[in-house]
């Protein structure tokens, strides 16, 4: 049985949410020393869009906009034998070489930490790196293994019951971060919300 959510807070706007980015991708090139050896890998389906706008920053930091792919982590889920539904796999676009270098997974939501155990899985398939940090735009707690961001956009304490929905323009017309909870049957849904599937955002492929 499905669950529809209510909005109950917005924690980010679009200005905010932009300054985040910025921050993050300050971070990125100082840490770094400069953009020479390193990738951005979006995990799919935001986590690409995050990692598009983040390089855009780098490059206007830079000079220099770092190379940009895309990670489907579907069938390297440690749920996937428990989903009912065939996985729907979009397809890993990395076409450059990740040996040796600095990569950056950038994800929007860090939740459990088992869509990062899954990418991290899924990289290691494809090269090994010099090192590989994670940057976030929300992490909301709640961790299930050891993982922790290098790069956060905002620190979010939540409730389980809760989720958060990362809005981007390029997907819902919109950018903005918000809080739901769970609505009484019968509550109309805000706008907004629903992805292409009849889910909140984060429900294409699950809160990491």
């Amino acid at each position: 049985m499905s669950v529809s959510y209510r909005e109950k807070a917005q924690v980010l706007d679009e200005s905010a949410l932009d300054r985040a980015l910025t921050r993050i991708a300050h971070e990125i090139v100082e840490q770094a020393g400069g953009v020479e050896d390193i990738t951005l890998v979006g995990i799919k389906t935001r986590g690409v869009t995050l990692g598009q706008r983040i390089a855009a920053k780098i490059a206007s930091i830079e000079g220099k906009k770092p190379s940009v792919g895309a990670l489907d982590i579907t069938l390297y889920r440690d749920d996937l034998g428990l989903k009912a539904e065939q996985p729907v796999v979009r397809g890993t676009e990395i076409p450059f070489p990740i040996k040796g270098r600095t990569v950056v997974l950038v994800d929007d939501v860090l939740f459990t930490g088992r869509t990062i155990r899954a990418a991290l899985d899924a990289l290691m398939d494809l090269g090994r790196p010099r090192v590989i940090r994670l940057a976030v735009l929300v992490d909301r707690g709640h961790r299930e293994l050891p993982i922790r961001p290098d790069y956060i956009g905002k620190n979010l304490p939540t409730s389980r019951r809760e989720t958060v929905a990362v809005l981007l323009r390029e997907h819902d017309g919109m950018d903005r971060v918000v809080i739901q909870e769970p609505s009484e049957e019968g509550e109309p849904q805000p706008k907004g919300e629903a992805s292409e599937h009849g889910k909140s955002p984060r429900a294409e492929r699950g809160e990491g």
